[in-house]
């Protein structure tokens, strides 16, 4: 399977069991800590290549230490770097995650910012089956591209998906209705499928989303996931019981295994599942890719899982 995922690299650094919250103007101590390859699109694009599927990686990194970082991660993890463009001009971003209860993100772009569209031609599309993108509002040189791009993607015979994540500006607008036209899965939280639809329920936001040629997408957290297509039709699947350490990532590792199962053409239902497994095991270890399974973890795991959901 040829997947190009286009969007931001950088390392996390992690700190977790925390003596007590953060506060201002107080010092707390982490008792774990981890450097590992963050951004949400290298975690997705590992999580993909584990589980046995032909990935490459479109990116910035800087002339840095955590740009040769972030490349080795990912070839160790199976990714092409080949289409990593170091930018000399720019650090390599980072982004602090301080994983307490729940995780706090604090994230340096740098060179992340400096990717454009036009970068992925038409004759580089053309390699690939399909074309996912992270972390649209970190990337404030691709967005004004991103319709376009998967315009043309999706004009090559591609197929496209999107997480659009977290808006740390805080100017979540209608523009990025126009990337959802051509954007064949659509990978939402919560609150993302409410700020998009001005929706109450799931059911609804989701409807509001799914159209002949969009899948939507709604992760759930502790409550599993749920999708539907143009049949309105909504899949829902459980949470997986495990033993969490760390949630950093965790919805990324759940873009992908969503990702592989929906790619082969194996319905949402078993989507759903693949992608609550992938995202339930990566939180077994400190960062986002490094309790990700591989093909034979999800399929055993998966078995289990769907045994004990019935």
């Amino acid at each position: 399977m040829r997947i190009l995922v286009a969007g931001e690299l950088n390392p996390d650094l992690v700190l977790a069991s925390l003596t007590s919250s953060p506060q201002p103007g107080r010092e707390v101590v982490a008792r774990d800590f981890a450097l590992r390859l963050g951004s949400s699109s290298a975690i997705c694009a590992s999580g993909l290549a584990k589980l046995g599927n032909g990935v490459a990686f479109l990116g910035r990194v800087g002339d840095d230490v955590f740009g040769r970082f972030c490349t080795e991660q990912l070839t160790r993890a199976g990714v092409d770097v080949s289409l990593v463009r170091t930018d000399p001009s720019l650090p390599t971003g980072v982004t602090v995650s301080i994983s307490d209860r729940d995780r706090a993100l604090v994230t340096y772009p740098g060179a992340m910012e400096g990717l454009q569209a036009d970068e992925a031609t038409d004759s580089l599309l053309a390699r690939f089956r399909h074309l996912h993108v992270s972390a649209y509002f970190l990337q404030r040189e691709l967005k004004p591209g991103l319709p376009s791009l998967f315009r043309r993607a999706r004009t090559l015979g591609l197929t496209t998906s999107l997480d659009p994540g977290h808006d740390p500006y805080n100017e979540w607008g209608d523009e990025i209705h126009d990337v959802f036209r051509d954007t064949s899965v659509l990978l939402l939280n919560e609150l993302e499928l409410e700020l998009t639809t001005a929706s109450a329920g799931i059911e609804q936001g989701l409807g509001r989303l799914a159209t002949d040629s969009t899948v939507a997408v709604v992760k759930l957290g502790a409550r599993g996931a749920a999708a539907t297509d143009a049949s309105g039709v909504i899949e829902r699947t459980p949470a997986m019981e495990v033993g969490v350490l760390d949630t950093t990532g965790a919805g990324d590792s759940f873009n992908a295994g969503f990702l592989h199962a929906w790619l082969r053409g194996l319905g949402l239902a078993k989507a759903l599942r693949c992608g609550v497994v992938c995202g339930s095991l990566s939180t077994r270890g400190l960062g986002g890719c490094e309790a990700q399974p591989d093909a034979t973890d999800l399929r055993e795991h998966l078995v289990r899982f769907e045994a004990a959901a019935g």
